[in-house]
């Protein structure tokens, strides 16, 4: 921690160093990276209008960009700092176009941006608080209060619980969020009070019954064990329903993938949402918010306690070094697989896109229609998300399959998608105030529900595609703009 006085009262206001503990009439200013999430080095903090600051890489790997700080006791002075390191950022072009985050309530969703220059060697920002305690990072941080809060309120909300797969690195538990049926209202206990379910209300009957590894009627997570009056499925039907899964925070320092998390769980857990209901009633959700809890402790970007990147373990998770995707994976053989989708950040594209997997061996026109489904879907849904910008597509058969995306879509010939948002804002709607923020990734979480919803008949249906598909010649919609 470094600390700077800002003078007596009546003086010129102009940044001193600190002065000793004996003098009470000095207020000392400090800057400190010790909290949840955080992550800075400080040169040298002993003029408040040039903060010398440096961002230091992940705590057992060479990536370096993430970077998360608080400053206290400076409400109504100008502060200007240089973050004099970062064209050695991993990403540093990227810092063209960004402005730094900042919050009076760290562990809260308001977040305001504040201007910041990129000359190409440092980035600098100035600001002049207007509260005691200001939290300034690259990207708004999703704290542990605030994840233990998430997991409090599904634990607790009928029809879905928090299950603890396995543990990190560190020995961190790793939670999975199972929900399953929506409780049944009095409509329906009137209509099916000692029967079957209603047909309506169960799974096509056309879905195939070939899930690998349910015979035990999907015990990780169709749902509780009715004991806050769940609804109970059929054994013979359980089996058959849709497995939806979605992981977040890969990468620890990709933040906004575990709001739209946030965003996802809240609209599940309405049940008086119409289309909650419906999808509920055919597909179980299982939901691993936060993938890297040792590295959002230690501030890193990337990577683990262990210096390892998870999305490149997923060919070959180790038990030591990439535990926490190797407990995924487990459960994934366990309950199957129907839907996947891997959220992230990206730093230096300003849109929300998917990629898909199409450099998979296994891509069929099957996958290619329901990417085409979904992603349409989803623009349809949310203002914020597109399909025109985004990652260039794979070639056929050059898909890294060591990713999560590319491994579960080709381990359960599934639909599987990367989603990605900005650390920056959304260039095609750009909010001069917050930019890209936990409140529009929580939206974009929400709509995500739309898009299931849309392609629930066909993840395993049996299709005639051909008038669907056309010529198939792969045009057009596809994302195809370079990082």
């Amino acid at each position: 921690m470094a600390s700077i006085g800002l003078g007596a009262p009546g003086g010129s206001g102009a940044a001193t160093l600190c002065p000793p503990r004996d003098v009470l009439y000095r207020v000392a200013m400090q800057i400190t990276g010790e909290i949840d999430g955080g992550a800075i080095e400080i040169v040298d903090a002993t003029d408040a209008r040039a903060i010398r600051l440096a961002i230091r890489p992940d705590s057992a790997a060479e990536f370096r960009q993430w970077f998360c700080f608080r400053v206290d006791d400076a409400a109504g002075e100008p502060l200007a700092f240089a973050l004099e390191n970062a064209a050695e950022a991993t990403y540093a072009d990227a810092f063209d176009g960004y402005r730094v985050c900042a919050s009076y309530d760290a562990e809260g969703d308001r977040w305001f941006r504040v201007p910041t220059t990129w000359d190409g060697a440092q980035l600098r920002f100035e600001h002049t608080p207007d509260e005691p305690s200001i939290t300034y990072a690259y990207f708004a941080p999703f704290s542990l209060a605030r994840h233990q809060a998430l997991l409090a309120r599904v634990d607790a909300a009928p029809g879905a619980e928090v299950v603890t797969i396995g543990e990190t690195v560190q020995g961190r538990p790793m939670h999975l969020v199972v929900i399953g049926p929506p409780p049944r209202d009095e409509r329906e206990e009137r209509e099916d009070a000692g029967s079957e379910w209603d047909e309506k209300t169960t799974p096509d009957a056309t879905l195939p019954d070939d899930d690998e590894g349910d015979d035990e009627g999907d015990a990780q997570g169709d749902g509780p064990d009715g004991g806050r009056g769940d609804t109970e499925i059929p054994p013979s039907l359980a089996a058959q329903r849709l497995k939806i899964w979605l992981i977040a925070r890969q990468h620890p320092g990709e933040t906004m993938a575990e709001w739209l998390a946030e965003g996802l769980l809240a609209r599940l857990l309405d049940v008086d949402d119409p289309t909650v209901r419906a999808v509920r009633a055919r597909a179980s959700f299982y939901v691993v918010p936060n993938m890297n809890p040792d590295g959002g402790a230690l501030g890193n970007l990337r990577t683990n306690a262990a210096g390892a990147n998870l999305n490149r373990e997923w060919l070959e998770p180790s038990p030591e070094t990439s535990p926490e995707v190797h407990a995924a994976r487990a459960v994934m053989e366990d309950v199957g697989v129907d839907l996947f989708l891997d959220v992230h950040g990206d730093e230096r594209n300003p849109w929300c896109f998917l990629a898909g997997c199409e450099g998979n061996p296994g891509y069929s026109e099957r996958l290619r229609f329901l990417e085409n489904l979904f992603e349409q879907t989803l623009c349809a849904a949310n203002a914020d998300f597109q399909d025109e910008y985004g990652y260039p597509r794979d070639e056929p058969g050059g898909g890294d399959l060591s990713t999560a995306a590319n491994w579960v879509g080709e381990r359960f010939d599934c639909l599987a998608y990367t989603l990605e948002m900005p650390f920056k804002d959304n260039a095609n709607d750009p909010d001069p105030w917050v930019g890209w923020s936990p409140g529009r990734s929580r939206e974009l979480g929400a709509a995500l529900v739309d898009a299931v919803a849309v392609c629930l008949d066909s993840l395993r249906a049996h299709l005639d595609l051909a008038p669907l598909l056309g010529d198939g010649d792969g045009d057009d919609d596809e994302a195809d703009t370079s990082v």
